[in-house]
């Protein structure tokens, strides 16, 4: 009896072992490795075109992809994040969100980066951009958010809007900036309201729509991570927010389908893969931003929704 157990052990451990191995010989032809800076719908949405065009793109060309995605959940992770695909030495790295592509660009010169959600590139390396990086940007015309803004509150010289940002996301800095100056071209007084915790949010929130008479956010993640809050005080306030990246508590908004824009990313990261280009041959994309208002919330405070 003794005997017979002995040998099917040794059966089901050979069994076993012929199985490791024959998963060991299933090697996928790349492994992409993805830091997304933290979870919120519009990263979320991007990874996920990301990784949709890839995998199709991979497909049509006969080849296999492994990806791993881990969201880092804050700025100072994402070195941390990206240090385990350097390790692994991936074939190629996503940086979703200006802190995730940066970790990634300061990690490796070899390996191929790509970023999505990034504002400005240019402005992110200090006007040198490395010559393994590129990807898509989600900015979009700040002239027409400020008029689209002035246009449907009528606002006038005197009025106060409020920019609400995250001081540890450059590519707000960059918005605010931008449209302060737009703003301000017309008289309107324009006043920063900046955190660098989410514990500081609601009172600063609080602040701004007893102040302002409207709410700017730009695409900051942190803010839209926490967009419940800002959506809540400012309801009840009755100020009216628009954002860069649209949203649940969005009045109005001129933004780009963030799925589309991982999309685009995908795409160039099959490119690069498949070594039809290299990453200094794909010259950074932006996508055509469309107008949406929202009806429910605009009809609350009287604001009208133009035709067409």
């Amino acid at each position: 009896m003794k005997k017979l157990v002995s040998i099917l052990l040794a059966l089901t451990l050979c069994l076993g072992t012929c199985l490791m191995l024959t998963s060991c010989g299933d090697k996928t032809d790349y492994t992409v490795g993805i830091c997304q800076l933290m979870k919120h719908d519009s990263l979320d949405q991007a990874t996920q075109g990301f990784i949709d065009a890839l995998n199709e793109e991979m497909k049509k060309a006969g080849k296999t992809v492994a990806i791993d995605t881990q969201v880092a959940g804050g700025v100072d992770l994402c070195s941390t994040v990206v240090k385990t695909f350097t390790a692994k030495k991936t074939d190629l790295i996503m940086g979703n969100a200006t802190p995730a592509l940066l970790a990634a660009a300061n990690a490796t010169t070899t390996i191929p980066v790509l970023g999505t959600s990034v504002t400005d590139y240019a402005d992110t390396f200090g006007g040198n951009i490395p010559a393994n990086v590129t990807g898509t940007s989600d900015a979009v015309p700040f002239d027409e958010q400020a008029q689209m803004m002035i246009d449907s509150l009528k606002l006038v010289a005197g009025d106060q809007v409020g920019v609400l940002y995250c001081t540890n996301e450059s590519n707000s800095l960059i918005q605010y900036e931008a449209v302060k100056t737009l703003f301000e071209a017309k008289s309107i007084v324009v006043k920063a309201y900046t955190f660098s915790e989410t514990t500081e949010l609601q009172a600063l929130v609080t602040n701004a729509a007893n102040e302002c008479k409207a709410i700017y956010v730009p695409s900051d993640n942190t803010v839209a991570d926490n967009d419940a809050i800002v959506g809540t005080i400012c309801n009840e306030k009755k100020v009216p927010v628009y954002t860069s990246y649209g949203g649940a508590i969005c009045y109005a908004s001129l933004a780009i389908d963030y799925y589309d824009l991982g999309y685009e990313t995908g795409k160039m990261a099959a490119e690069i893969l498949l070594g039809t280009k290299k990453p200094a041959d794909i010259e950074i994309k932006t996508l055509v931003p469309s107008v949406v208002y929202n009806n429910d919330l605009c009809a609350q405070l009287g604001i009208t929704v133009p035709e067409k």
